[in-house]
């Protein structure tokens, strides 16, 4: 496996991680909501509700987060190397691996950090469409790009 496909892989995995945990837990406060229903009444059953509402519309929105990055990685081919950059290049720019997919954290395979951000994104939009020798600058720091894989 490459360096490239480990970090795909990576991102990957740690989405659909983050889409299971967040199903979980809008199912366990699905459950918890019925249950509560069942015995209880009065004001504080109301506000209890309420703020179980409020945390399942929040988890819900954080799973439709999860999802959009879910589905940008899956339009992304690993093993596709291109001269310019595209969505799914590996960027090394100031000896930075840039992973350029959505914005996640920053990871770190064999020992190499690499940070994954999105094409919509300052850097992001200053890589897209150029290759290996581009060089510019924003906030003051000048990038050359060394590599794109």
């Amino acid at each position: 496996m490459t360096f490239k496909e480990k970090i795909y892989s990576h991102y990957t995995q740690m989405v659909q991680d983050r889409i299971d945990v967040f199903r979980d837990m809008i199912s366990n406060l699905t459950e918890d909501s019925k249950n509560d229903a069942k015995g209880s009444a009065g004001d504080k059953h109301e506000t209890a509700l309420s703020m179980m509402h409020i945390e399942q519309e929040k988890l819900t929105n954080k799973l439709k987060e999860a999802i959009e990055q879910k589905s940008i990685l899956d339009k992304i081919d690993p093993f596709k190397t291109t001269e310019n950059i595209v969505l799914g290049s590996l960027v090394k720019a100031n000896g930075i691996y840039l992973y350029v997919s959505v914005a996640l954290p920053k990871i770190a395979i064999d020992g190499i950090n690499v940070i994954a951000l999105s094409p919509q994104s300052p850097l992001g939009a200053h890589l897209m469409g150029n290759k290996t020798g581009f060089q510019f600058e924003i906030n003051k720091t000048h990038y050359t790009i060394e590599s794109v894989e």
